[in-house]
Order: structure tokens, then sequence, then C-alpha cells
């Protein structure tokens, strides 16, 4: 019983869990894009993903939350090459538009 108590509390990476519950509710190319998450300071660089996380994505289009005004205006004239980045980084194009937004950064 202590043993499996121990399993149940064993931390678990969100990534995982997200991309499990994605697996059974979405399309495979919806699958591969729960990757975004995983790889988005590796991709985007780590000042960039200091004020902007990705938050949701619809098709191919990702929603990107962004903490203030302008770094949403500069990340607009940076859009493109994020794009070609997270879908380098995503070894195929599953990312055609992104949308940036003001919100939460966490």
């Amino acid at each position: 019983m202590d043993n499996e108590r121990k399993k149940s509390q064993q931390a678990v990476p969100i990534g995982k869990i997200i991309k499990q519950i994605l697996k059974s509710q979405r399309r495979e190319k919806d699958v591969g894009l729960a990757q975004v998450w995983g790889l988005w300071e590796r991709a985007v660089g780590e000042i960039i993903a200091g004020n902007a996380r990705p938050a949701a994505f619809k098709g191919k289009i990702l929603l990107v939350h962004v903490n203030s005004s302008p770094w949403l205006h500069q990340l607009q004239f940076l859009k493109k090459d994020i794009i070609e980045k997270i879908n380098r980084a995503l070894g195929e194009e599953l990312v055609d538009e992104i949308k940036f937004k003001i919100g939460p950064v966490q």
C-alpha cells in the first residue's frame, strides 16, 4: 500500500500531463504544438521568454501572452523570426501565425 501511495505522490512534469490530455482530446498536429511550452525559452531566448509565454493555440495559430505594450509592439517586429525558430525547434511547420496579447506571463 505504501508503495502505491508513493507512486501516486511522485511529481510528474506538467508538459507530460498536457501532452497526455491533448493526445486524448486533439488531433496529432495539435499534440505536436503542445511541445511549444517545453521548448519556448530555448527557441526564443531567455529575454523574450521572460516577457512572453505561449498561452494557447488554435489550429496553426499560437496565442502568446506578453507582459506589456512595449513588448507586444517589439514582438510584432520579430514575429516572422519567432515563427521560424519555433517551427525549427518543433522539427516541422506547425505554427503559421502568432497573435500577441497582454496577459499573465508565468
